[in-house]
């Protein structure tokens, strides 16, 4: 692997906003590429998100069925949210299995971070994995879910498969929980 004073980079020699809310911020950035070419690129910036696998003493995952109405889509998702300015994320995950699913998360840990658009938009995802959960009562706020279940580890590639398991943090979420408890029992 090249050193990274020898590996040419994207120069950027400023960004202003064009649009900011709560929720999202959108700037255009000055940018030189490589051989000089200079010109605006669209960058999108959001809010960290913290989503948990919480996996049950039967192997069994914590999902939720929602409706997406961006792709008018329903699928099973993990848990999750925004992490308020702040906040740890393992902080938020656990906030957000107990207000979305009524049950509290227990021994969580960092599974991995990555940013799902790499090249357009600053979203850092940062995955835990907790093993185990306590009954903390009913979901609260609005209605995250339509249904939310424990499902069989085991059944998971065959949802993905069929497209019932869609979303980026659910996918990594899911694969990487899969290989920490696999490697566990590898020993």
């Amino acid at each position: 692997m090249a050193d990274d004073a020898e590996l040419t980079r994207w120069t950027v020699h400023g960004e202003r906003l064009i649009y900011d809310n709560r929720w999202i911020r959108v700037g255009l950035a000055d940018v030189e590429i490589p051989g000089g070419e200079r010109f605006e690129h669209h960058v999108v910036h959001l809010d960290r998100a913290a989503i948990a696998v919480v996996v049950d003493d039967r192997d069994r995952v914590l999902l939720m069925w929602r409706h997406r109405f961006v792709f008018d889509r329903w699928g099973w998702e993990l848990p999750g949210g925004l992490v308020e300015a702040g906040e740890d994320p393992m902080v938020t995950a656990a906030r957000e299995v107990e207000e979305e699913t009524g049950f509290r998360p227990l021994n969580l840990e960092r599974l991995v971070s990555y940013q799902p658009m790499a090249g357009m938009v600053d979203a850092e995802h940062v995955l835990f994995l907790a093993r185990g959960v306590e009954a903390a009562g009913k979901p609260e706020g609005e209605v995250e879910a339509d249904k939310i279940e424990w499902v069989p580890m085991s059944e998971i590639p065959d949802m993905i498969a069929r497209g019932d398991i869609w979303t980026s943090g659910t996918l990594i979420g899911l694969l990487q929980a899969k290989e920490r408890l696999a490697t566990r029992e590898r020993g």
